[in-house]
């Protein structure tokens, strides 16, 4: 490719067709690591990271989700689940129990100290978007929804939307 077909493709030269918004770029980086810095903090006093956040909340959330169905969600790999959960369960904060209809499936179920963790941490994060949602003023719950939910990719949306709506089924645990 020549130099000129380069600088026509390049997003921050004021000639290419559509800026990128970096603006929002960096206010996404910025939010996200304000977002999880609070939880961070309480995960530290455990020894836990951000990888024992994630498998705890869709695990609190989802109750008896399978391995596989955890695997799916976190796209992440079995080994790098393995280490992840070996701590959640010997910490007593996650059970593996066998299924009922076949005893070889393993189902992940938050324990009572487990719950505690993750409504803990759903309350710190609860805390920081509410406050963001009240200084956007109006009804922005349903666009900033929108938003996130238009984030996710395409071929991914409506089976993210469902796991979201199935853990609204399973109740508000604030």
């Amino acid at each position: 490719m020549s130099a000129p077909a380069l600088q026509t493709l390049d997003p921050v030269r004021p000639t290419a067709p559509v800026a990128a918004p970096y603006d929002l770029i960096e206010l996404i980086f910025f939010a996200y690591r304000d977002f999880v810095g609070e939880a961070d903090l309480v995960l530290a006093s455990y020894g836990f990271g951000r990888a024992h956040h994630r498998v705890l909340h869709f695990v609190d959330r989802l109750p008896g989700l399978t391995i596989a169905e955890l695997l799916d969600i976190l796209r992440i790999t079995k080994q790098s689940l393995n280490r992840v959960l070996r701590d959640l369960v010997e910490g007593g904060f996650i059970e593996q129990r066998s299924g009922v209809a076949d005893r070889r499936r393993r189902l992940l179920v938050a324990t009572r100290s487990g719950e505690a963790l993750a409504r803990e941490l759903a309350r710190v994060q609860s805390a920081r978007i509410a406050k963001a949602l009240a200084e956007a003023g109006g009804d922005t719950r349903t666009a900033v929804t929108r938003f996130l939910a238009g984030m996710v990719g395409e071929g991914d949306r409506a089976h993210v939307l469902e796991l979201v709506a199935r853990g609204r089924i399973n109740g508000p645990h604030l």
